[in-house]
């Protein structure tokens, strides 16, 4: 049965669901945006059967977690840091979907001392300069974000529409700042059939120095669309030190 607890950082209330023994190896599940902390139920009963514990949160601005005047990418970065201090959590592996994808990846930026792998479930990839944020202004990359605001309720419309505004912003320093996170990374893209280029992703891979990608086409919500494959990927990759599967 899943524990729901809150923790108050920096201001910020999020509440979080607990699962899994208190001495294993911590993983901490983030959501996408206009999700919540449920929406990794699945992959939380998988992961502790597999030896792991739990931690699912939800991110400022959605499900129980505080709404607040702003929704800066690096505050929800510090809201995650702040997270992991408040539980104990000295390491962690970190999986994101979308938004949370993205996050995770700030976090590990920062802080690769906390961070032992990374999953990254089709995050958005900011554009380097203002010639390849042309085609984040496209209705492709748009609409699928934004239309989750006419069918989601739990969350506060103003969190995604933001969301959406700073990632097609040029960031070159976060792409520079890629060759600092020391985790392994596992970047999965949802192939065509999603709003993000799996190019996008190949490329943010290929400048993470312990990363790789691989593709489950089956369009953006990898993990709720296609539970199997996505577990199939992300069991094997946490279970051993270098990522690859133990023969």
């Amino acid at each position: 049965m899943f524990a729901i607890g809150t923790v108050d950082v920096n201001g910020v209330t999020l509440r979080y669901r607990a699962l899994g023994a208190p001495e294993a190896p911590p993983v901490v599940l983030l959501h996408g945006g206009a999700s919540s902390a449920a929406t990794w139920d699945r992959l939380a009963t998988a992961l502790v059967a597999a030896g792991h514990r739990t931690v699912a949160v939800d991110l400022r601005g959605h499900g129980g977690s505080s709404r607040t005047p702003a929704y800066p990418l690096d505050g929800y970065r510090d809201d995650v840091t702040g997270l992991l201090d408040a539980l104990g959590l000295a390491r962690v592996a970190l999986v994101g979907h979308s938004l949370g994808g993205h996050v995770a990846s700030l976090v590990a930026q920062r802080r690769p001392d906390r961070v032992t792998h990374l999953v990254l479930e089709d995050p958005p990839v900011p554009p380097r300069d203002a010639a390849d944020a042309h085609g984040l202004s496209s209705p492709r990359f748009l609409l699928p974000a934004l239309g989750l605001l006419a069918v989601r309720r739990g969350c506060d419309r103003r969190a995604v529409a933001s969301a959406v505004r700073q990632l097609r912003v040029p960031d070159p320093g976060w792409w520079e700042r890629l060759a600092a996170v020391t985790a392994r990374a596992l970047w999965v893209s949802g192939g065509p059939r999603s709003h993000i280029a799996p190019r996008r992703i190949e490329e943010a891979a290929r400048s993470t120095p312990r990363g790789r990608s691989v593709t489950v086409p089956v369009g953006h919500r990898i993990h709720s669309l296609s539970p199997e494959r996505f577990h199939a990927q992300v069991l094997p990759f946490l279970r051993t030190g270098d990522g690859t599967v133990e023969r």
